[in-house]
């Protein structure tokens, strides 16, 4: 015969089989400090921070290749953003060109 239960599965039960059905993906939202995608209220993995302060040293668990590696990454972050506010901060106004570049 085989196909037909012995029991009946109470809706409880079927209900919490069907309840991963509707899982959503979690909302992301960005690092302030590297701008990947962190879970909210959370330290961001990547550079170690949170609401500013550094909560971990991400750098200390590296290989030394990595370090290096990460520490330019870090350091190309830094002097780009620094870069962009001293744009900003001259106050002249961008011609046409240097607007078509970013």
């Amino acid at each position: 015969m085989g196909g037909v239960p012995k029991q009946r599965h109470t809706k409880s039960r079927r209900d919490k089989r069907r309840s991963q059905i509707f899982l959503e993906k979690p909302s992301l939202a960005k690092c302030p400090k590297c701008g990947k995608p962190v879970l909210p209220h959370t330290v961001c993995w990547n550079c170690g921070y949170y609401k500013g302060t550094e909560v971990i040293d991400v750098l200390k668990k590296l290989t030394k290749k990595e370090r290096k590696t990460k520490e330019k990454e870090i350091k190309a972050k830094e002097k780009g953003s620094s870069s962009a506010k001293a744009t900003e901060d001259k106050g002249k106004p961008l011609t046409w060109e240097e607007l078509s570049k970013k």
